[in-house]
């Protein structure tokens, strides 16, 4: 069985964070071969929240929404982080955690960087293309916003 859970860095005990950013690590940093400082200091912020799924204790799906600026000082939520434990793929567990994503957001702008074979995918949760296809640590993205809730 799994459970959702969403927390701020404050919220979290030390084995969750633990056991999050290891996960992180295992997908981005080895699967993904992409040698990058996955811990960047903005888990630490406080309006940054965490959101995951746990399966027997352990997490196997993560993201997290910052709260950033833009230049005029509009307030826009950026998810990022959107990933999946190898073994449980293919399950609905990103769709569910977008979902609780886009919830939290809760109709205010949102921006995301999507991985570009991964487009289609956000679309269909309300994300469209808002800029030109970039390379990030080697993989292409391209950048979406949120146009419905």
């Amino acid at each position: 069985m799994t459970s959702l859970h969403t927390a701020s860095f404050a919220d979290l005990d030390a084995r969750t964070g633990y056991l999050l950013w290891q996960l992180r690590q295992r997908v981005f940093v080895v699967e993904q071969q992409c040698f990058y400082l996955d811990l960047d200091g903005r888990d630490l912020e406080p309006d940054t929240r965490h959101l995951w799924i746990e399966e027997n204790g352990l997490p196997v799906a993560y993201l997290r929404v910052l709260t950033e600026r833009e230049p005029g000082g509009q307030e826009v939520l950026r998810i990022g982080r959107v990933l999946v434990a190898e073994s449980h793929r293919g399950r609905g567990l990103a769709e569910r955690l977008m979902k609780a994503a886009i919830e939290l957001v809760d109709g205010r702008l949102c921006h995301l960087d999507a991985q570009s074979y991964l487009v289609d995918w956000y679309r269909r949760l309300g994300f469209e293309p808002s800029g030109e296809e970039f390379l990030e640590d080697g993989i292409p993205h391209v950048p979406m916003r949120l146009t419905r809730t």
